[in-house]
């Protein structure tokens, strides 16, 4: 703990203070533009660190990450939206809510369910990361294609009223996310002898299509395109009913620690946790029914634990070098640039950057009370008072112009075209989204790791259910498949009865 007071001395500086205070702001903004990631803006930013003092560099990066984590959440709520990859499941029960006149609530509940994740997983970073991170070697492969397949299934079975429907969104997306060079056999799949295709569909593109178009062509089917009326505008400020916030209490413990057990995986994402965190939530709420309709408990637990994800991700990245997912990545480049070589001994090399990079990632998380709460309130919340004659051009245009910076392809415009009349074909029959960028995410997890699995045990299936954690997942994952089907034969019997 010595080094951390040490650390903490140099952090509360006016450089990292500052680094950290508009970072943490510029990263909600980027959340909060659909197209904008927080890889993009650190990736753009990691040149830049060549002449910043370290501990200034990894204060914007940790900024930047937190805050955009959170900013994903503001147009998933307002908007339905999702800012990044990681709020889709914010989207859920934050639309709905909004939808009922209670976008205020669910943007501050969204905000202090980010903050409480991303402290939770700062305090875990900083306490048990030597000894998580040893956690990640017991998972090979095997574990890996397991957790990919949990992840679908559950996605695919918890996410609309059909689970078949899910279940085929799952697979369709899995489909997708083929596209493009095979990375062990370099075979091009898919493309239809288009060379951009080479490199697969871009998940942002096919995401801003599948999110943002059906939602804007909805807008434009309404009748009253004149915005929110003066009793809509006032019901947004309603207060929470008494024992509400206190009800989120298990939520957030529970999303927090599925969020820090999932970012020590390297490669699984704050996807998953929030998709997870979701599941559990519902699984465990005495009233499952109301999720997906506007219930505060499926915001605060998606936001938890997305967030819970960051800095837990940096754990195998510091302690053993291995990035839990891009960011992480980008860190261990901006450590390289500064000469620091990443791994076990990084802890002993510069014990006062690394410890101030972890307490950087506990301000920033406390910084989103502040900063966040107010920026998302107070600003973002004023989308609603525009007329959708404003709104839905405005949309088009922020849309279009970020799929175009992502790649500078003029055919990624027409890729979210396309993506954005299916997702607003299958909202029509009632096929769930989430599952098709789920499969985009895991697909491509699911096939590497089955394939490694194979060539390690010399194409003996069998290695993927005799390890232990691997046996575990797969009962996990059968279960989850089942479990409608038992709840439905409940429901019948019941019904007889």
């Amino acid at each position: 703990m010595e080094f951390f007071t040490t650390a903490l001395g140099h952090v509360l500086t006016l450089g990292p203070l500052s680094a950290m205070t508009g970072s943490t702001l510029l990263g909600v903004f980027i959340g909060a533009l659909p197209g904008l990631n927080p890889v993009m803006a650190i990736a753009l930013l990691l040149p830049l660190t060549y002449s910043m003092d370290p501990l200034v560099a990894l204060a914007m990066v940790a900024g930047i990450y937190n805050g955009s984590m959170y900013g994903g959440a503001i147009p998933a709520i307002l908007l339905r939206i999702p800012g990044t990859p990681a709020s889709i499941a914010t989207t859920f029960d934050g639309f709905p809510m909004a939808d009922k006149g209670e976008a205020s609530k669910a943007l501050k509940i969204a905000c202090w369910s980010s903050a409480v994740g991303g402290i939770a997983s700062a305090v875990a970073l900083m306490t048990m990361g030597p000894l998580l991170a040893r956690l990640t070697l017991f998972f090979g492969p095997a574990e890996y294609f397991w957790i990919a397949i949990f992840g679908m299934a559950s996605v695919g079975v918890m996410v609309g009223s059909d689970p078949v429907k899910g279940i085929m969104a799952a697979v369709l997306g899995l489909l997708i996310g083929t596209m493009g060079i095979d990375n062990l056999s370099g075979q091009a799949r898919f493309t239809f002898g288009q060379t951009w295709m080479l490199g697969g569909l871009d998940l942002i593109v096919v995401l801003v299509g599948l999110y943002a178009l059906p939602p804007v062509l909805q807008l434009a089917e309404k009748a009253d395109l004149r915005g929110l009326s003066a009793a809509q505008l006032k019901l947004a400020d309603a207060p929470f009913k008494p024992g509400e916030l206190r009800g989120l209490i298990p939520t957030w413990l529970r999303a927090s620690g599925i969020g820090i057990g999932v970012g020590i995986l390297p490669g699984a994402g704050g996807n998953i946790a929030a998709f997870l965190s979701y599941n559990a939530a519902k699984n465990a709420s005495s009233d499952p029914e109301s999720f997906g309709k506007g219930n505060p408990q499926g915001v605060a637990a998606a936001e938890c634990g997305n967030n819970a994800d960051n800095a837990a991700s940096m754990i195998p990245a510091l302690s053993l070098g291995i990035p839990g997912n891009v960011v992480a990545a980008l860190v261990l480049s901006a450590l390289t640039i500064h000469g620091l070589q990443p791994g076990p001994q990084l802890f002993h090399q510069n014990p006062v950057l690394v410890g101030g990079f972890m307490v950087e990632m506990l301000l920033t998380s406390v910084l989103i009370f502040a900063l966040g709460g107010a920026v998302a309130t107070r600003v973002f919340a004023q989308f609603q008072r525009l007329p959708g004659v404003l709104l839905v051009p405005s949309i088009l245009i922020l849309m279009c112009v970020g799929v175009y910076v992502i790649n500078g392809r003029p055919v990624d415009l027409w890729v979210m075209l396309g993506a954005g009349i299916a997702g607003y074909l299958l909202e029509k029959v009632n096929v769930p989204l989430a599952p098709i960028i789920l499969g985009m995410i895991l697909g491509p997890m699911a096939e590497q790791s089955v394939r490694r699995a194979l060539l390690i045990s010399r194409g003996d299936a069998t290695d993927l259910l005799t390890r232990p954690i691997s046996a575990g997942l797969a009962i996990a994952t059968l279960l989850v498949i089942l479990w409608p089907v038992v709840k439905t034969l409940r429901r019948r019997r019941a019904a007889r009865a």
